[in-house]
């Protein structure tokens, strides 16, 4: 196999005309890839996205090939997939205000060229789910900036631009009533498709920690913030515990902070899907 690319928490290889993508322990937050491990979280990720490929294959195809044929080494977190042409735009739907949606608008009551009513707070629950592309930008390249529809249909056209919103929304709305029954709340969630044979498919990875934010539904309320069961526990732990300035290298996590951020991947894992994790 050869090694094609290596992301935040992905490496890439070719076998022959198939992609091997390999899930790493590696993590990232404000676009830096921290210098500690947090254990099994390449697995966790590999089979929560793998369990909503299967939930919600109705929606869009995704690029998944096998989940076993794989080289031993990384059984459990890679997966076997095809090659896709990736559309290079983040697809975003935001079904509550927070994150840098929030910032966007305290600012101007907007969110990525949406329009949103006065009054919100933060954690808010928005009136309908918004689609919030943003650009896809290179590891090492800069922060990913904020897409409006507009300027989607500009890059990529106004029928794949309107594709591209119906399942990423489609994809939020049946993620979410899933998620709701087993008492989390999907505040948003980020998708990356691409092509294969003129067909649309989803790739990477799909309602796992890394992509979503993740609440405890029993504790949200507007105004507060729930308990995170995602990687927000961490940046929030770097912004109040560390000094650090959001640029390369990125601070070591003390173990214990490690076990924590492992645990709510586990809480998830297993409150979604029903399994215990192993």
């Amino acid at each position: 196999m050869e090694l094609l690319h290596s992301g935040k928490v992905r490496d890439v290889y070719a076998d022959g005309d198939d992609l091997i993508l390999v899930a790493s322990d590696r993590i990232s937050i404000y676009d830096v890839i921290l210098p500690t491990p947090i254990p099994d979280k390449g697995k966790i990720l590999t089979q929560l996205s793998l369990w909503w490929f299967d939930q919600l294959s109705d929606v869009i195809p995704n690029h998944v090939i096998s989940a076993t044929d794989v080289p031993a080494e990384f059984a459990g977190r890679a997966i076997r997939c095809e090659r896709l042409e990736m559309v290079m735009v983040e697809c975003i739907a935001r079904g509550y205000l927070a994150g840098s949606g929030l910032k966007d608008y305290e600012r101007e009551r907007m969110v990525s060229g949406n329009r949103l009513p006065d009054g919100l707070v933060e954690s808010s629950k928005l009136p309908e789910p918004i689609f919030t592309p943003s650009t896809k930008e290179p590891v090492g390249g800069g922060h990913d900036a904020p897409l409006t529809y507009d300027e989607t249909v500009e890059r990529v056209g106004k029928e794949l631009a309107e594709e591209l919103r119906r399942v990423t929304l489609e994809i939020y709305r049946r993620g979410s009533e899933i998620a709701a029954a087993k008492g989390i709340i999907i505040a948003d969630t980020k998708i990356e498709v691409g092509h294969a044979n003129g067909v649309l498919k989803i790739g990477d990875e799909l309602l796992t920690p890394d992509s979503s934010r993740f609440w405890e539904a029993a504790e949200w309320q507007p105004g507060r913030v729930p308990r995170y069961l995602d990687k927000q526990f961490l940046r929030d732990w770097s912004t109040q515990h560390t000094d650090w300035d959001r640029t390369e290298p990125g601070p070591v996590i003390p173990d214990e902070v490690a076990e924590a951020t492992r645990n709510r991947y586990v809480e998830v894992y297993e409150r979604i899907t029903g399994d215990r994790w192993r």
